[in-house]
């Protein structure tokens, strides 16, 4: 999904309704007025991204965004497009604005006709108007038929404001769902195009704010936001010539059992690209003195015992635990170890999968499940977790204390200030073994060179999906955590990459 040039705020259904209402009511600015500039919008985008499109079909329903979809019709007839005009639902049920654009649409002499699939075979771009971000229940009988014929048509389709039967607030599909080539959003943007499910319908995501008045915009508060890697990169200062490695941290990786090393050898190189300035490995006495034959700079310990490691704690100012730990005592011994450490901690793998069977606060903590790890810890499903990945991620928050990165498609950052961020950043070639150390190792590294925990996962799940976004340039299938090393490097340096 580009999401070059689209504002940072997000808004559930609610707020964008609310900001709708108080341009209308208080600053004065008909509903069809609105409405008319949402349909010229459009109406430029289809035939800016579709310029030699002749034929194009309009699916209205009966609420305001059939109304959006009937001043496009409009537009298009009047520029001498063939349009055809197909409804669902009953027109004589059609009030307010919707009403007015239908009658100006009928005015001019465009009727809306009856849908048929067999309709679609003959068009160049169809315009999905049939659901609007008030849907909260699934879809079915007529829609869902329709919405399932448009899915198997080869067109392309532009939805207006949201894919009809994707959940604004979520990004889930309400049954089914329109998949969108384009989405061209209005007033404000939805939160839920961005995860779960909403990147796969939404295609491209344009917006336009339909020039109500900034001042609207102060009255709504959000607490999502996207993330955005040109402002977090701002945390990472220059270097000054007389740094040295003491300067910049020393992160412990804790991991790495038996036929898991490639974990903890993944999370600590990661660490040392973005920056840290010393990484050591905490691992079995088995197979420590091989892990940094591969890369030498890295520390190996190998650690059997809790009085071991809390030797080792006391040296170290970051830690991460999780990466191919496994589950074992051993394991367990491992993570009672950090439980009372005061220094900022990742928490990663196994280690959540233990700390959801032994729960305690983190309050200097960094938590990164993925959806499975997430249901662990919460008692719930994966399905219940991704059905509302923010929820999810506020909960994990609440529960554990510190910063929750819930990870995905749109990974979600909750921070105890109550926001939560969206990277959107990534590509599904990420979707791999060995990832999620990746991401535990930045995230480390960055906190060893004096961010937050806040700053630290925001910025580092930035990096690591901008580092997968260029390693996949070669393709997304068969592209290996490894492959992330070097643009880690380079996105932990700003100056080499200027907005």
């Amino acid at each position: 999904m580009n999401t070059n040039n689209l504002p940072l705020p997000l808004y559930r259904a609610s707020q964008v309704r609310e900001l709708d209402r108080i341009t209308i009511e208080d600053m004065g600015v008909p509903g069809i007025c609105l409405m008319e500039r949402a349909g010229q919008v459009a109406f430029n985008i289809l035939t800016t991204h579709w310029p030699r499109a002749r034929r194009i079909i309009v699916l209205c329903g009966t609420g305001n965004n059939g109304g959006d979809g009937y001043i496009l019709a409009k537009l298009a007839y009047l520029a001498g497009y063939d349009v055809t005009v197909l409804q669902l639902g009953d027109t004589t049920q059609l009030k307010g604005d919707a009403r007015i654009a239908f009658e100006a649409m009928i005015a001019i002499g465009l009727t809306a006709q009856v849908f048929t699939e067999k309709k679609l075979s003959i068009v160049d771009v169809v315009v999905d108007a049939l659901l609007g971000t008030g849907l909260d229940r699934d879809v079915s009988g007529e829609w869902r038929d329709v919405i399932e014929a448009l899915n198997r048509c080869t067109c392309p389709v532009l939805s207006l404001d949201i894919p009809s039967g994707l959940h604004a607030d979520t990004g889930t599909v309400l049954g089914v769902a329109v998949r969108a080539n384009i989405t061209v959003s209005f007033i404000g943007l939805k939160q839920g195009f961005f995860t779960g499910e909403g990147p796969d319908y939404c295609g491209k995501v344009y917006f336009d704010d339909l020039k109500v008045p900034p001042v609207i915009y102060k009255q709504v508060k959000t607490s999502v936001m996207r993330l955005d890697y040109d402002i977090l990169k701002t945390r990472v200062c220059k270097r000054p010539r007389t740094a040295h490695k003491g300067r910049f941290g020393h992160v412990l990786i804790i991991g790495g059992d038996s036929g898991m090393t490639g974990a903890v050898c993944l999370a600590a190189e990661a660490a040392a690209r973005v920056g840290a300035g010393k990484v050591s490995l905490a691992t079995r006495h088995a197979h420590a003195t091989l892990l940094n034959l591969t890369r030498p700079e890295i520390m190996s310990h190998g650690i059997e015992t809790i009085e071991e490691l809390e030797v080792l704690l006391t040296q170290v100012d970051i830690i991460a635990i999780g990466p191919g730990l496994g589950q074992s005592h051993w394991a367990h011994g491992l993570l009672e170890a950090i439980k009372e450490q005061q220094k900022p901690i990742v928490v990663d793998a196994d280690a959540l999968n233990l700390l959801a069977r032994s729960p305690f606060r983190l309050p200097h903590g960094v938590l990164t499940p993925h959806p499975g790890e997430a249901a662990r810890l919460l008692e719930l499903s994966t399905l219940e977790v991704q059905n509302d990945r923010f929820a999810a991620v506020r909960a994990l928050q609440l529960r554990f204390g510190g910063v929750c990165v819930l990870k995905g498609a749109g990974t979600l950052v909750a921070t105890p200030n109550g926001q939560i961020g969206i990277c959107t950043a990534g590509n599904p070639g990420m979707a791999c073994g060995g990832m999620g150390d990746v991401l535990t190792g930045v995230i480390a590294g960055l906190l060893a060179q004096g961010l937050s925990t806040t700053e630290a996962a925001q910025l580092g799940v930035c990096i690591h999906g901008k580092a997968g976004d260029k390693a996949a340039l070669e393709g997304e299938r068969g592209l290996l955590p490894s492959d992330l090393m070097p643009w880690l490097r380079y996105y932990a340096n700003p100056e080499l990459n200027p907005k």
